[in-house]
């Protein structure tokens, strides 16, 4: 009777499980026989693939598996393995009745006898597909990261441990900084900072911010593998794990070289721009000055000499009268100076061989530096022509010349240096050409970075009150710039001053050469003439007149174009000397309305500008103010015979 009750207990356990198994429904539990067939079949089982248990029972259990694992013994294999070690898990595609598949996770266990004897499996199978979905679309998008990251060429992005190493290493790095993945990967990236930056630490610094700040973003140099440097802007991420430890940074570099030397240029081109702008209004204003200033020299220098022809001949009255003439002479090279820096002074052009020019000065230049100084000249036997004053370039040579001499109160060398150069498109303010640079070099203090920039300021000076006007280097660019070509100096504190010259080349015929004839004299040149004398400077009309009169010539005044223009309907006149700088009609307006009725009308324009504009104006013969009584008799002989 007790055999019977533990019996009927045990039947009622073994419902009781079977119950529990069969209303599982997320695992497929089902048992094996040794062979393989399928002797149980629960809900689970059921419900995802898709076999009623009369469909299924008595069936092998490779029916689950797909084609290609079958062909592969995988089912067997299976069994096999469950059997030698007692157990048997993994995870691979299945199939369903319908002939669908997902992916599964498979739990196999030997069923044995206590007696040892094998007598089944109990297989349990679960639906991971989606799972395997997730972890697919993770792997992907990962991968789709990796080679999103790898396939950037412009940004160098890699990963450094927490304690600086570099941990990966993108495409991108490799095309900036030049290592390849196994040469840099595990090295501290300080590798890649200057020799100054990591003395001073910086690659630690850029941590410890990115730690503290969750991030570090600045530009410097860098140092690629071959040792040549790059501007980077760098920017570092701290990485840190869910429990908010550091688990690295994330780097990223992109080499902005390119941008920044454009940038510089930029600011470069605007610096210029706004020097140019600056001196051209200081010109335009020296040039006003310099024209005012030469009318009133005009009336003064004129005055005095007419003064002095006529006053008794007194000593103590002719030195007083000499002092003055020459203090204003002094005035005039003063104002020819201004003019030079405006670019309105009138230049004689000729063809100039510099070479033969600087040998011809060498007299004067050794004698101009005093025993304290020596000088050193370097330049070709010949060197190709250049156009330009060769008065003034000998006066801008000696005033450069004598600028280094000062410069070196205790003695030195200067060096005089001449070459032909080319520049090429776009490097610099020069145009492209072939050039003669002509290079004063001294051994001086040198000027700091104010001083140089404010050197051909006019009126500047850095020598002692009544040591220098501050037009002398004013005076040179002035030339130089109305020749076509550029002054610039180069200075640094105790590096001394190099000042040069740049003049264009141009070509001159071989074998030709411009000889000026001499004015020819004759007595018909000499003979009294009627003259028109224009000017709207009450001063400088009245000195004119006074001048010609004194010559023996009949003079009609005028202060204004069309009041010249109704004197020569009125009276017979031979001559005709205006200024050109005049308010509503200009000389050279003036000169164009006299060729339209008068075409043979000798006229004379007298000006101290050079820039004058195309027409009548410009071919017309020129009397450079402020003149003297010889100049403007010198001027009337020369018109008066060409008209003969």
């Amino acid at each position: 009777m007790e055999v019977l009750d533990r019996h009927d207990t045990s039947l009622n356990e073994e419902g009781r499980f079977r119950l529990l198994v069969d209303a599982i429904t997320d695992y497929a539990i089902y048992m094996l026989s040794p062979e393989g067939i399928v002797t149980s079949w629960n809900t689970g089982a059921q419900r995802f693939k898709g076999y009623k248990p009369s469909e299924i029972l008595g069936e092998h259990f490779s029916r689950f598996y797909v084609e290609e694992d079958r062909a592969a013994g995988i089912p067997e294999r299976a069994l096999a393995m469950a059997i030698e070690r007692g157990r048997y898990e993994g995870e691979g595609w299945r199939q369903r009745k319908d002939g669908s598949r997902f992916w599964a996770h498979v739990v196999i266990d030997p069923i044995r006898h206590p007696s040892g004897e094998l007598i089944g499996f109990a297989k349990i199978t679960r639906d991971l597909t989606e799972r395997k979905a997730a972890e697919t679309a993770i792997r992907q998008s990962e991968e789709q990261f990796r080679r999103l990251v790898q396939g950037v060429s412009d940004y160098a992005i890699y990963m450094l441990d927490p304690e600086g190493n570099v941990s990966s290493w993108n495409f991108g790095a490799e095309r900036i900084k030049g290592y390849r993945p196994d040469e840099i990967i595990g090295r501290h990236f300080s590798t890649f900072y200057t020799p100054e930056d990591r003395a001073a630490g910086l690659p630690e610094a850029a941590l410890r911010v990115a730690r503290a700040e969750g991030r570090f973003e600045r530009e410097g140099w860098r140092v690629r593998k071959d040792g040549t440097r790059f501007w980077a802007s760098v920017v570092v991420d701290v990485i840190r794990g869910d429990d908010g430890q550091v688990l690295g940074f994330a780097k990223i570099t992109r080499d902005i070289t390119e941008k920044m030397e454009t940038q510089r240029a930029l600011e470069q081109a605007r610096e210029e721009l706004f020097q140019s702008q600056k001196m051209e209004a200081i010109g335009q204003l020296t040039g006003g000055m310099a024209h005012d200033f030469n009318n009133l020299l005009m009336a003064v220098l004129g005055s005095l000499e007419i003064l002095k022809k006529r006053m008794p001949q007194d000593r103590s009255l002719t030195s007083l009268v000499d002092n003055a003439m020459q203090g204003a002479q002094r005035g005039a090279a003063l104002t020819q100076r201004m003019l030079a820096f405006s670019r309105r002074q009138e230049l004689h052009i000729e063809p100039i061989d510099v070479s033969g020019l600087v040998r011809g000065m060498m007299d004067i230049l050794s004698r101009s530096l005093g025993p304290l100084t020596t000088i050193e000249t370097y330049y070709p036997v010949r060197l190709p022509t250049i156009l330009t004053d060769p008065n003034q370039l000998e006066m801008a040579i000696l005033n450069l010349v004598v600028n280094a001499r000062d410069a070196m109160p205790a003695g030195g060398r200067i060096t005089l240096r001449a070459s032909e150069e080319s520049i090429a498109a776009g490097n610099g303010p020069l145009s492209a050409g072939r050039y003669v640079r002509i290079a004063v070099i001294d051994e001086g203090e040198g000027m700091d970075a104010k001083t140089l920039e404010q050197a051909v300021t006019p009126f500047f000076t850095t020598k002692g009150v009544g040591k220098g006007t501050g037009l002398g280097l004013s005076m040179v660019q002035g030339l130089a710039t109305q020749s076509g070509g550029r002054l610039t100096l180069k200075s640094s504190p105790g590096q001394g001053t190099t000042a040069e010259l740049w003049f264009p080349v141009v070509a001159v015929e071989q074998g030709t050469e411009v000889v000026a004839e001499p004015p020819q004299r004759d007595d018909d040149a000499q003979r009294r003439l009627r003259i028109v004398a224009v000017d709207d400077d009450g001063l400088v009309l009245m000195n004119t007149t006074l001048m010609l009169e004194d010559l023996g010539h009949t003079v009609f005044e005028a202060m204004a174009g069309p009041e010249a223009l109704d004197i020569l309907r009125k009276e017979p006149v031979d001559l005709v000397i205006c200024d050109h700088a005049m308010p509503r009609m200009t000389g050279a307006q003036l000169a164009e309305a006299i060729r339209s009725e008068w075409p043979k009308m000798p006229i004379i324009l007298a000006t101290g500008y050079a820039d004058l504009p195309d027409g009548a104006g410009a071919n017309l013969p020129r009397l450079g103010k402020p003149f003297s009584q010889a100049q403007l008799a010198d001027a009337i002989s020369r018109v008066a015979s060409q008209g003969a």
